[in-house]
């Protein structure tokens, strides 16, 4: 297990996690430039952050500042209702890899989807089973350009209780099985972005680990689990405040060979993003080294 108690060449940071700063949003090139100024070498922005300031100008900051991508967010959100639904999916995850190829991302994250509707509150259907197949079969889709353009996807679990709105795919189990099905012969096209956040909870997690192996092990996140969570999606934890144990998790990854970066993803509106963008940074880079 790497020794991460002396420095953070391993650490990446979600962009998300300093989405705001005292409560203010922050521009993705001024959160670039204070990841750089503190030796952070990996980011893994949103999508949304880098429209707002244009997909080239990003492109040339990252390699102007000597950083890496540990992870891109995010494509997925495959279910819709009709077929005009399902081709606007289908051209908008093809636009996300073009954007993760220009950027020089290792993967694309797939946050798959769940209910149509539901994310606005209002789910267009309860057919959850016809959800988890348009998701196979949109990632089916997208698997074939992600390939020619050498872009690995990665699905991401998420926990059951975002299953009506984010994704239906809530076990690492249940996104191996998609692998297997569309990439069964493993061919470093497709694997798993594993979270601890979504599933530290999970009584086979150890098992999957293991089944997943270092060709699918392609992303590593984490937070911890802050008991009570007050927020479903916005109440996340910094390592070593909450219930996880990542040490241990990240053992059973680097077991399988993953070699790649602890991306530290927190969304935290009453907490973390209510500080000063450095004080967040710092705060990560110390429990970096002590709590992942």
């Amino acid at each position: 297990m790497r020794d991460f108690s002396t420095d953070h060449r391993w650490l990446s940071i979600n962009t998300a996690t300093v989405r705001f700063s005292q409560g203010k949003p922050v521009p993705l090139d001024r959160i670039l430039d204070a990841c750089a100024a503190r030796g952070i070498r990996a980011v893994s922005p949103w999508r949304d952050q880098v429209a707002a300031v244009g997909v080239q100008p990003i492109a040339r900051q990252l390699r102007s500042l000597g950083l890496k991508l540990s992870g891109y967010c995010r494509g997925g959100m495959f279910p819709a209702i009709d077929e005009a639904g399902l081709r606007a999916a289908d051209e908008d995850n093809r636009r996300a890899v073009d954007e993760a190829c220009e950027l020089g991302a290792p993967c694309l994250v797939l946050v798959v989807g769940g209910l149509p509707g539901a994310l606005d509150g209002h789910p267009l259907h309860k057919d959850l089973a016809l959800s988890r197949q348009q998701i196979a079969d949109g990632i089916h889709r997208l698997l074939d350009y992600a390939r020619q353009a050498g872009m690995p996807l990665a699905i991401e679990p998420l926990h059951p209780m975002y299953a009506a709105d984010r994704a239906c795919v809530n076990t690492l189990e249940h996104a191996l099985d998609l692998c297997d099905l569309l990439d069964p012969g493993r061919s470093g096209a497709l694997g798993v972005a594993c979270d601890v956040y979504h599933v530290w909870w999970d009584p086979k997690l150890q098992a999957e680990i293991t089944r997943a192996g270092q060709s699918r092990l392609l992303a590593l996140h984490v937070c911890d689990w802050l008991t009570p969570t007050t927020d479903m999606l916005n109440d996340r934890g910094m390592m070593g405040d909450g219930a996880i144990d990542i040490p241990r998790i990240r053992s059973w990854v680097e077991e399988q060979g993953y070699a790649g970066y602890s991306e530290v993803e927190i969304f935290s509106a009453a907490n973390w993003w209510q500080r000063e963008m450095g004080e967040v940074l710092d705060t990560c880079i110390q429990r970096h080294r002590s709590a992942v």
